[in-house]
């Protein structure tokens, strides 16, 4: 990352707000197309470290899984990008979901800043999550709030959870939650 003589953010930034600078947008967009011309049996571990490298994005990296893997923007918000198909339904799921979803579920699922193709930018949460029976019990009962508003949470487990500043559990990972037909997880399925 460029900075001026202030520290802040310096190159070419975009007129439409968006907290990514145009060359950050340019790598992404490269890599999506490299993504799509990956071998099918590179491991985990190749398709991240060929992901890093094409990015070159001068973030911390503070986290991956098989389909994404997730850089601190350090203003509060992080961003994930996608490492395959997976993590590209993923980030779009979590986007629509977000941006569709009844008033009553969104303090339980991370909020969206903005996203593009293959990457979101979501508010960062606090990961330190406890791994007490009172957490798991606040797990279940998140699991049928979202059930009660029509969200399916696939994958809902304490791994995929954040607490939010007034200690309520956040799910910060519900890129394969199903909502409705046109959900872009049921797309992919069949």
């Amino acid at each position: 990352m460029l900075l001026n003589n202030d520290g802040e953010k310096k190159g070419q930034q975009l007129n439409d707000g968006s907290m990514l600078l145009r060359e950050e947008r340019q790598a992404i967009e490269l890599w999506i197309a490299k993504m799509g011309k990956q071998h099918f049996f590179d491991t985990p571990t190749q398709r991240m470290t060929s992901a890093t490298n094409t990015l070159n994005l001068q973030y911390e990296m503070i986290g991956n899984g098989y389909n994404r893997i997730v850089f601190d923007l350090n203003n509060g918000y992080i961003l994930k990008v996608a490492l395959n198909e997976v993590g590209m339904i993923s980030n779009a799921n979590e986007a629509y979901i977000y941006h569709n979803c009844r008033e009553e579920v969104k303090k339980y699922i991370c909020p969206v800043r903005e996203f593009g193709t293959g990457w979101i930018i979501m508010k960062k949460m606090d990961t330190n999550v406890r791994h007490a029976l009172i957490d798991y019990t606040k797990l279940i009962k998140l699991e049928i709030i979202f059930l009660i508003y029509g969200i399916v949470p696939i994958d809902l487990r304490i791994a995929n959870v954040a607490f939010s500043e007034k200690n309520e559990m956040v799910v910060i990972d519900y890129g394969l939650f199903t909502m409705d037909l046109k959900s872009p997880v049921l797309r992919w399925f069949v």
